[in-house]
């Protein structure tokens, strides 16, 4: 199992992290100067990523939805959560039962800092700093504790940031997933996407770009294929692993990627009962 170093609480605005990129995609504001080089420079070679963010975002915002109005979801942890936009998971799921608890986890210190602002009067969500791979840390944080009782059904997120964590026996996509799915009551569901391409040279450039750009901040870019063994044992929701944006789609009316040299794959997993 993962076990880092000590968490940064210091943010630097002269490193890109894919929190305040995704942020800068999705119009925020809480990004710097170098957040935007990074993703001018990615545009470069990936021009379809601003509309594959929004498609990403539109997905979370329908997998929340579906699974608080259909399958009485009331509990959410969710993995690399990045800054605060509109429609966040707790304000989807609040708006059907306000009652339903939320603990985000991202390891960048802005996500902290402007998640606790937005939330300080919200004592039902909660936004803890932590690995996302150090799930014993999570899964014990008093917080966590506090607001989710695990031997009841609980969905957890792992919205397009499996991409962020390299290949590893002990805390890779595969290995943080099985950890995940031992501590959740059967009827629990997994929603776990990435960035992927079917292109290898894609894979080589987008992968050695953002490890770059990020410090070292980065695992890789990945196939479908890789996708799909992180549900072995999970019933997957239809209309199964997909490219995100065609998952159960409210409209028509949808940004469309104009290219599509890399894509956001993945779906919704749940626990055999």
């Amino acid at each position: 199992m993962h076990t880092g170093n000590q968490l940064s609480t210091e943010i630097d605005a002269t490193v890109p992290t894919a929190a305040r990129m995704y942020d800068y995609y999705l119009g925020g504001k809480d990004n710097y100067a170098a957040d935007r080089a990074a993703v001018e420079e990615l545009d470069k070679v990936v021009p379809s990523t601003r509309r594959l963010a929004l498609n990403n975002r539109r997905f979370l915002q329908r997998v929340v939805r579906v699974l608080t109005q259909e399958y009485g979801i009331r509990q959410y942890l969710d993995h690399g959560s990045g800054l605060p936009t509109q429609d966040n998971v707790h304000q989807v799921a609040q708006r059907i039962d306000p009652t339903t608890h939320v603990v985000y986890v991202d390891n960048d210190p802005m996500v902290l800092v402007h998640g606790r602002a937005l939330l300080e009067q919200d004592k039902r969500t909660v936004v803890i700093q932590a690995d996302m791979r150090e799930t014993d840390a999570i899964f014990g944080h008093a917080e966590t504790q506090r607001l989710i009782d695990f031997s009841q059904p609980a969905c957890v997120l792992f919205n397009s940031v499996f991409h962020c964590i390299p290949d590893s026996d002990t805390d890779g996509p595969i290995a943080v997933a099985r950890r995940v799915r031992e501590q959740l009551a059967p009827g629990s569901f997994l929603v776990m996407c990435q960035l992927v391409s079917e292109d290898p040279e894609v894979r080589r450039s987008v992968t050695e770009f953002m490890d770059r750009a990020t410090q070292g901040h980065w695992g890789r870019v990945r196939q479908e294929s890789d996708v799909a063994s992180y549900f072995e044992g999970l019933e997957i929701l239809e209309p199964g692993l997909v490219e995100v944006s065609t998952w159960r789609p409210e409209t028509e009316v949808a940004p469309r990627q104009l290219t599509r040299e890399w894509i956001e794959f993945g779906g919704v997993g749940r626990i055999p009962l």
